[in-house]
């Protein structure tokens, strides 16, 4: 299953990943709001996320007053989201694109460009991080910067097969179970995640669906040093700032 493929199949589930997706809209958008507040001001209005999937960090932006740009890499994601936008009276463009690409695709430069919610290493390699990382700085005015939110891969366990859980999500009266389920690879770097929804409607069976992907456990060290190494200044760690660590990179100026 390719990464789109994967995006494709959970866009419906995606909103269940949060206990409650509306309130996270609104506490990141605060979050993100604040960093980008400290690191570039109150002139940095124009953002770009380049992994916006159904909207989640988009939708909390607009409301706050930014100019929102929004792509992914999952035309059906883009779809639930447009509908989100719709239904709120926003207005910001949302478009297809994968993340290594997206200069090329919007050929725009933005105050801030945004890759959340560890979307950036489902690129399996440094090669493409890099090139992924050389497209956002292309996006980014002089001045302006870079923030991606990861997990630390640091502090897992990096070996194995291990179950994640989500908990119990309750929609009417259906049950959701979501949970992950990790398969290290023997080196500790690449990881296949299978993704399973149990789906209970009251019934004697259960409705059991699953997405495939991989990732790239890289550390955040690592990710600091090729953003440092496509031009980004500045590079930096932030903890307990959004759900994840925060790495902040600025382009100097020209």
């Amino acid at each position: 299953m390719s990464i789109a493929d994967f995006y494709d199949h959970l866009a419906p589930f995606y909103h269940l990943i949060y206990e409650d997706w509306e309130g996270s809209i609104r506490r990141q958008a605060a979050a993100l709001d604040g960093i980008i507040r400290e690191y570039w001001g109150d002139s940095a209005t124009t953002v770009l996320d380049v992994a916006c999937g159904v909207g989640t960090q988009v939708l909390g932006l607009a409301y706050l007053g930014y100019a929102v740009t929004g792509s992914d890499l999952s035309a059906a994601e883009i779809e639930i989201a447009k509908r989100h936008v719709e239904a709120r009276g926003l207005n910001l463009a949302l478009s297809v694109v994968d993340m290594r690409e997206v200069y090329t695709h919007h050929h725009q430069q933005f105050d801030v460009v945004i890759a959340c919610d560890n979307s950036v290493p489902h690129l399996l390699s440094d090669a493409d991080l890099l090139q992924a990382f050389h497209q956002f700085y292309l996006c980014t005015r002089p001045g302006g910067g870079c923030l991606i939110s990861v997990r630390d891969y640091e502090h897992e366990h990096r070996a194995g097969v291990q179950v994640k859980q989500y908990g119990l999500r309750v929609q009417g009266q259906t049950r959701y179970i979501p949970f992950q389920v990790w398969e290290f690879q023997p080196d500790g770097k690449i990881y296949d995640a299978s993704l399973y929804f149990v789906v209970d409607s009251g019934g004697k069976a259960c409705e059991t669906t699953v997405m495939r992907t991989q990732y790239y456990a890289v550390e955040i060290d690592q990710l600091i040093s090729l953003m440092g190494e496509v031009g980004f200044q500045q590079v930096q760690r932030l903890d307990d700032r959004l759900f994840q660590p925060v790495i902040l990179g600025r382009r100097p100026e020209e």
